[in-house]
């Protein structure tokens, strides 16, 4: 993928910070939450490298941004990336650690230098979940409680709670590890695309865990964006196609399917675009080793059993 650096966007960043760790920020058409994201960031005492993937479709947050004190890259692709604009921003970082953001997301003070310290630590660490505070009150993201209640058994070399999910804006990888699982897979694009790499971590050798400890602030937009249910219906089709038994996936896809029926929010169109994705998909697929089978069967009973 073809990208390009505006003119004196691709600088060190100022003073003395921690070289353990570089912030991606992935974000389109909405310069002034960016900016917000930047200011908490630029206040941050790890100090950390910033790359920014720019999806927009004008050169907007392009202006708004470029002489900003936390940004070190800005890449601008040729066209929108979508959650893969990750997969470009860990490339392009040199640092071990990459800590993800979205435009509407920072991290509070101290917590990527606690993050870094438990990669430092634990070697076989891949991906760190942190605990998500959404809105101006910080209240406790709903998928806090579902990963801290995570049935997974503790590994005596990984620190927290296993998991096999995360927020995507609001998790820490080793980059190392990223890379050997192959990053956001292309065909999910955006929308519930973390379990995939959740399987593909576990399923080669990497750790991922939920570490309260770490804390990541959440701004949703209300910018009227929409479509967001849609996609994630459709990528957990397309991820429990790629990786689980078959079983499993005519479970999903009935599921799917009786929900497009019922006239359900997004169903209709998750199963047609589902339906169109099917062949790329089965030529991708391979299924997850026994031992991450067993835990995705234990996350899926522990789903079952919430409302």
């Amino acid at each position: 993928m073809s990208t390009e650096s505006a003119t004196g966007l691709n600088r060190g960043a100022a003073g003395a910070g921690d070289a353990r760790i570089t912030v991606a920020v992935i974000t389109r058409d909405r310069p002034a939450s960016l900016l917000r994201t930047l200011d908490a960031l630029a206040a941050l005492p790890e100090r950390p490298p910033v790359i920014v993937v720019d999806n927009s479709r004008d050169d907007s947050t392009r202006r708004a941004v470029r002489t900003h004190p936390a940004l070190t890259r800005l890449l601008r692709p040729a066209a929108n990336t979508g959650a893969l604009g990750r997969n470009l921003a860990v490339r392009h970082a040199r640092t071990p650690y990459v800590a993800f953001c979205d435009d509407d997301s920072w991290w509070e003070p101290g917590s990527l230098g606690r993050a870094a310290d438990l990669l430092d630590g634990h070697p076989r660490l891949g991906l760190l979940a942190a605990r998500t505070l959404v809105g101006d009150e910080a209240a406790d993201d709903p998928l806090n409680a579902v990963l801290a209640e995570s049935p997974l058994p503790s590994e005596p070399d990984l620190p927290g709670r296993p998991v096999l999910g995360f927020l995507g804006c609001a998790s820490v990888v080793r980059r190392e590890a990223f890379l050997d699982a192959g990053g956001f897979h292309p065909l999910l694009f955006f929308g519930g695309e973390e379990t995939l790499l959740a399987y593909d971590l576990a399923a080669a050798g990497w750790g991922v865990v939920y570490e309260p400890a770490l804390r990541a602030r959440h701004l949703p937009e209300t910018d009227g964006r929409t479509g967001r249910p849609f996609l994630v219906r459709r990528n957990h089709v397309l991820t429990t196609c790629l990786r689980r038994p078959w079983p499993v996936v005519l479970r999903a896809g009935t599921d799917l399917a009786a929900a497009a029926a019922a006239g359900r929010p997004g169903a209709r169109r998750a199963l047609k675009e589902t339906l169109l994705r099917l062949p790329a998909t089965l030529a991708r697929r391979h299924t997850l080793p026994p031992h991450v089978e067993h835990a995705a069967r234990l996350l899926d009973r522990q789903a079952a059993g919430r409302p």
